[in-house]
């Protein structure tokens, strides 16, 4: 498995129950989404290290096009009934092969995309047909750090999760010497 998590250069993913716990809260005729900060991290240690990041929902909501503005995640495909027409489009856009993208899901919706993907990943709270697809079943539930871990994968397959790490502390150490001034540089 490790040579084939090697060659992903995207991590498309289903948001309903693999990004989210697949909880849908309507508030003032709003839908409110709970995004877990874990897979938010490893979000922006993917992008940061070339790891292209997509989501891909047969739903439309503003939350999930907040979340994706708040990361960076610019390739966000909403309403997408045929998730499998975004993964051909994602690999026309970044001229990737199937077998360099990865595919997360967990319902019977993802199982399309699931068998077309070089890659195809369930989370553990996934229904049994999706599971029985996968080529990887995650330790986490949807929703509760279940991209990070394959993102972490995916990056320690590569040889680049400790370089991941390092470049991020890097940088959030320049963030707080920005705004602490150049006095609190010792």
């Amino acid at each position: 498995m490790k040579d084939r998590l090697c060659k992903i250069k995207m991590l498309a993913m289903d948001v309903d129950g693999t990004l989210t716990a697949g909880d849908m809260i309507l508030f003032d005729g709003h839908q409110v989404k709970r995004f877990n900060v874990y897979d938010g991290l490893g979000t922006r240690l993917a992008m940061n290290y070339g790891l292209g990041i997509a989501w891909i929902t047969g739903n439309t909501s503003a939350a999930v096009a907040d979340r994706a503005k708040s990361l960076g995640v610019t390739d966000v495909y909403q309403d997408a009934r045929y998730k499998t027409e975004a993964l051909r489009s994602l690999c026309a856009s970044y001229s990737l092969n199937m077998d360099e993208i990865a595919y997360m899901g967990d319902d019977l919706n993802d199982i399309p995309a699931l068998e077309l993907a070089g890659v195809a990943i369930a989370v553990a709270n996934a229904c049994d047909e999706v599971k029985e697809r996968a080529d990887i079943v995650t330790r986490r539930s949807g929703g509760h750090g279940a991209v990070r871990e394959v993102i972490e994968m995916v990056l320690k397959a590569r040889g680049e999760w400790e370089a991941a790490v390092q470049s991020f502390l890097c940088e959030l150490k320049r963030e707080q010497q920005d705004e602490s001034g150049p006095e609190a540089v010792a």
